[in-house]
């Protein structure tokens, strides 16, 4: 019997290719500030802890549509941190985190090798390989013009965007409906940094501004690792048009794709409370404020970074110059090239680091 691994097909893990320089970093005599990958520092609030907790004991299989509460609670959130009215609770679906739905939402959805998905020409890199599990092809393409004649199965947007913390304006996404509407294209629009915005005010997909109040083809989806520390407990959620949710539901059901119940209660908590969520946005607003007059002072020109949890840098040069750069340094950040052939020149920064570790980032940057 022979037969292709999945592996095969896909793109090597990019972080694997910096164990040099992480080497680097960490000889540091005063230790690395690893900026490298967006990873939460900050401790889980209490009000998640005890809500995780208090359904310890329950024994039984929780339900993949996720509990009554928590889908209500994704609904209420919405509505008040986003302006977002009107979300049916039964057109949420739970992830195990957004990386795993985005992963598979191609695949999920019956897309194949006839089918083209649209990306961003930066992107997360988990947009690609999405398109690669399910067998379609890819485009990376930031204008719809670039498409020409040719239909997309699938159009992934990222607003505020990983990596460069640009924000899509409301006439941009007016017309990625619109065009998405007339070739029958379903629109994913990644919202994970909606919450992080700095110098620009982001829009959701489902805003009714952006959609005229109606959902077809549209999926927003939405992440509790970056606002609320959630990434360990990989909480996350899809909304959106509700026969598409109905259709990812029924697959779910029977891969037994399942947020675990502690979980949906620690979620549940977190969407109902706006303090932690907003504690936790003023500690990263000043870890940007002191981390990005240090890279600049640094000679280096940060670009878009108008929100999220990313400083887009460069200074010119070859990004994995840069990196190295930086190693020297004891700071560990990210090549522009894992996003996409267009970044190769810039660097991401995270800001996903303690305020100490930011705070000796700056002054290395200084010397």
């Amino acid at each position: 019997m022979s037969r292709t691994p999945v592996a095969a097909g896909l793109p090597d893990f990019p972080w694997d290719s910096l164990a040099d320089v992480t080497a680097k970093a960490h000889s540091h005599p005063d230790g690395i500030v690893n900026l490298s990958v967006g990873t939460p520092v900050d401790p889980v609030d209490p009000v998640i802890q005890e809500a995780l907790s208090s359904v310890a004991e329950i024994p039984g299989y929780p339900t993949t549509h996720g509990t009554l509460a928590l889908r209500e609670a994704v609904a209420e959130s919405l509505d008040r941190r986003y302006n977002i009215p009107d979300v049916d609770p039964t057109a949420v679906l739970p992830a195990i985190g957004t990386k795993e739905m985005i992963a598979w939402l191609p695949t999920l959805l019956g897309l194949g090798a006839d089918d083209l998905v649209v990306i961003p020409e930066l992107a997360y890199p988990t947009y690609e390989v999405a398109a690669k599990l399910a067998g379609a092809r890819v485009l990376r393409a930031d204008g719809l013009n670039k498409l020409g004649p040719e239909s997309a199965a699938m159009i992934f947007v990222n607003s505020p965007s990983n990596p460069t913390g640009k924000v899509l304006g409301l006439e941009h996404l007016q017309k990625v409906v619109a065009w998405a509407r007339e070739r029958g294209a379903i629109v994913v629009s990644d919202e994970c940094y909606l919450g992080l915005t700095w110098e620009a005010d982001a829009l959701s997909i489902l805003d009714p501004r952006v959609n005229d109040g109606d959902l077809t083809g549209l999926l927003a989806v939405h992440s509790l690792s970056k606002t609320s520390n959630l990434a360990s407990y990989r909480a996350g959620f899809v909304t959106g048009d509700p026969a598409l949710v109905s259709e990812l539901l029924e697959v779910r059901k029977h891969a037994g794709m399942i947020l675990p119940l502690p979980i949906q209660a620690a979620m549940t908590a977190a969407l109902g409370d706006d303090q932690h969520e907003n504690i936790q946005r003023e500690r990263y607003r000043e870890r940007r404020s002191v981390l990005i007059e240090a890279v600049r002072g640094a000679g280096f020109t940060v670009d878009n970074s108008e929100a999220g949890l990313y400083l887009w840098a460069t200074r010119g040069e070859e990004c994995r110059a840069t990196v190295s750069w930086f190693a020297d340094r004891g700071i560990l950040v990210a090549p522009g090239e894992f996003y996409g052939p267009s970044g190769s020149k810039h660097v991401r920064i995270a800001l996903t680091a303690t305020d100490e570790r930011i705070a000796a980032a700056a002054k290395r940057l200084s010397a």
